[in-house]
């Protein structure tokens, strides 16, 4: 296959590329390259469809992205984990090319704990019980969820550039307003966010990339056009709102229950940008020790797209937890 295309139009091509070397920061790298030796696959869950692509041997990882993107977010991260380990990445339910499954008045299918279980499924139809899991943003939401809710299947725990929603919310003041417009911006009440997103989809997501980012340039082309291209959809638009509104309200919940029960058992790292809302709002290793016995990690000279913006470091400390 020389080109791919998303479920948006958006043309991925694949002629003659191969994998970035371990160097690779770098401007302009067609982000397909990463994919040509990886599958798609469109998997069923209890919930919904969710699309992704598995590629390399080894050990099982799991790449959940975030928020204005898909999994295509970890093009620099991939292939090179893909050297060792069996790597899976996938679209979260409601973003990019997977299900948006109908809403309920309490939000509970764009819950963590729904979107968590759909992974968890995910990866035992691909047969890998036990894995690692990775994720950045909202995806890092759902992996935290996962090794609460499934401990049994989650073997290892990265999350980037988060505390737990419960943390996040309990310091919500001017700058946590300001800072995380987002969080109440798409949490507004339906249709509200849905029909201003639709009117320019394009500007919500570069705003996002750039003013979020310390490197608006790490983003090719390829890559913006479909983050942007999903925002075009009704639906994927009402469902990602769904998932913000689940987060102000039955997400903030299971946390309130599970910090005074449950903690995260497996070997679990912390990164974040150096320089931003994490950083400068919280201390999230002492944050995250009160979730999760075996912690390590640190800041990262980067903005918000650790992956993107950073992906050597990010990927040196990834293994030192994988390995």
């Amino acid at each position: 296959m020389s080109k791919g295309q998303d479920r948006f139009g958006i043309a991925l091509d694949l002629t003659g590329m191969t994998r970035p070397s371990a160097s690779s920061e770098g401007k302009g790298i067609a982000v397909s390259q990463v994919f040509r030796d990886f599958d798609e696959f469109d998997i069923a869950t209890s919930g919904t469809v969710i699309h992704g692509r598995r590629g390399g041997s080894g050990p099982p990882v799991l790449l959940l992205h975030g928020i204005p993107e898909t999994h295509l977010m970890w093009h620099r991260v991939a292939p090179r984990l893909a050297e060792r380990f069996t790597v899976v990445a996938t679209d979260l339910r409601g973003f990019g090319a997977s299900g948006t499954p109908p809403s309920a008045p309490d939000h509970a299918p764009y819950a963590m704990r729904a979107i968590a279980r759909d992974q968890v499924e995910v990866m035992h139809a691909l047969g890998h019980e036990r894995f690692a899991v990775v994720g950045h943003d909202r995806g890092a939401r759902c992996a935290y969820r996962m090794a609460l809710d499934h401990p049994a299947a989650v073997r290892r725990l990265a999350v980037l550039d988060i505390v737990p929603t419960r943390d996040a919310f309990a310091r919500a003041d001017k700058d946590f307003a300001l800072g995380y417009w987002a969080w109440s911006f798409l949490a507004a009440p339906e249709p509200v966010p849905e029909r201003l997103i639709a009117a320019a989809p394009s500007v919500l997501v570069d705003h996002m990339l750039d003013t979020w980012s310390h490197a608006p340039d790490a983003f090719p082309p390829e890559v913006r056009a479909a983050y942007a291209a999903q925002f075009t959809d009704p639906a994927t638009v009402h469902a990602i709102c769904e998932e913000y509104r689940a987060a102000a309200t039955l997400d903030h919940e299971h946390d309130e229950a599970d910090r005074h029960g449950r903690r995260i058992a497996c070997p679990t790292l912390a990164l974040w940008s150096a320089s931003g809302p994490v950083a400068q709002w919280y201390e999230p290793l002492e944050v995250w020790r009160a979730w999760a016995d075996d912690l390590r990690g640190g800041p990262i000279d980067a903005g918000h797209f650790l992956p993107e913006e950073a992906p050597d470091e990010t990927v040196r400390h990834l293994l030192d937890l994988l390995l």
